[in-house]
């Protein structure tokens, strides 16, 4: 049975935590969860957990609720149960803007030092895509490493043109090519898995992730589905969160394929992803340059001189009006639910004063 260091605790992290009070013996880490319920390990075993009433109503959205990746604070029970009283300082996490939720985020999994980005190069590859990705990962705290999957299904030379594309695009950003069919390039991706770190995949359904998560396994442990003859669009196999150990010591995280990728509000990976826009954008003659049409534009003479492309320029723009969109729609939120909660005080302080 793995020990806490052995699933993710660094020296670094337990310092912050002991520093804040917590015991050692306490702590576990959610390796699974289903809406409410969760599966959590430490150096016991595995055990089955729920959330105090406290915690549940004191969370104001989803983002206070577990996730797998979290370290919690844990009472254990026998029959293999257990109490999870608090979720521990996250030192980075995935999310992405709630598809069901009108401005609130989905928190995807935490605690994650490396995201593998997986496209699928015969009918997924997408560079705007990739960079929403890089974005999303940036804004966590999570550096992310790009995976081109079934390489098997075209030709060198498109290969070749697609990575030379991403080369110039993501800024050198480390590439792996793979094919779960032929099992090119699987090897060296278990080579590059550095022990006690943790990993995730995402990309859309159907790029592969299950397969070469299960070839880093070296079991069917996931399962796999074939494209939709019928949309061509992938099928989603992963149907929930799951921390997984590697025989290395390294630790992934598989999540359920993301057609949809809204943006959050955060600035932090748009800077990062895009670092070449922003800094040219600080040379503008104005200050508050459009990058439309102004004279002295550093971005446009940039898109002029081929310096930068003109797709990856529309792109940043695209997701910056959606971050800031995104970070407008918060804002109304809280505006409406602090309103909300003076006008329950209100009407409680009336019916109080008429009862007595």
């Amino acid at each position: 049975m793995p020990d806490l260091i052995q699933l993710g605790l660094s020296d670094e992290l337990w310092r912050q935590y002991e520093s804040e009070g917590f015991d050692r013996s306490d702590l576990s880490r959610v390796i699974k969860e289903h809406k409410e319920l969760y599966e959590i390990q430490n150096a016991d075993g595995v055990f089955k957990a729920e959330i105090t009433g406290n915690l549940r109503y004191a969370a104001d959205s989803r983002a206070d609720f577990p996730a797998v990746g979290d370290w919690v604070e844990t009472s254990l029970f026998d029959g293999g149960q257990a109490i999870i009283h608090n979720i521990l300082p996250r030192f980075s996490s995935l999310e992405r803007q709630s598809v069901s939720s009108h401005g609130e985020k989905q928190l995807i999994a935490t605690n994650i030092n490396k995201a593998f980005i997986v496209q699928a190069v015969d009918r997924d590859f997408n560079l705007n895509r990739l960079e929403r990705y890089f974005v999303i990962a940036h804004n966590g705290g999570i550096e992310p490493i790009i995976i081109l999957n079934k390489t098997d299904l075209i030709t060198d030379q498109d290969l070749s043109d697609i990575k030379s594309q991403v080369i110039e695009r993501m800024n050198n950003a480390p590439i792996f090519l793979t094919s779960t069919i032929s099992k090119t390039g699987l090897d060296v991706i278990v080579d590059a898995l550095e022990k006690e770190q943790t990993y995730c995949f995402i990309g859309s359904s159907g790029v592969g992730k299950s397969s070469i998560i299960n070839y880093l396994l070296g079991e069917e442990m996931l399962e796999t589905k074939q494209i939709s003859m019928a949309t061509n669009k992938g099928m989603h196999t992963t149907t929930h969160r799951e921390l997984i150990m590697l025989d290395n010591g390294s630790i992934l995280i598989d999540t359920p394929g993301m057609r949809e990728i809204g943006m959050t509000e955060s600035s932090t990976g748009l800077v990062m992803t895009f670092n070449d826009i922003v800094t040219l954008a600080k040379e503008c003659k104005f200050k508050n340059c459009t990058h439309t049409d102004e004279p002295g534009c550093k971005v446009l003479q940039a898109i002029d001189d081929e310096m930068i492309s003109y797709e990856e320029f529309e792109n940043y723009k695209k997701l910056q009006r959606q971050t800031e969109h995104f970070g407008a729609t918060i804002a109304e939120k809280r505006k409406k639910d602090k309103a909300f909660g003076k006008m329950a005080k209100e009407i409680i302080s009336v019916k109080r004063k008429n009862k007595y």
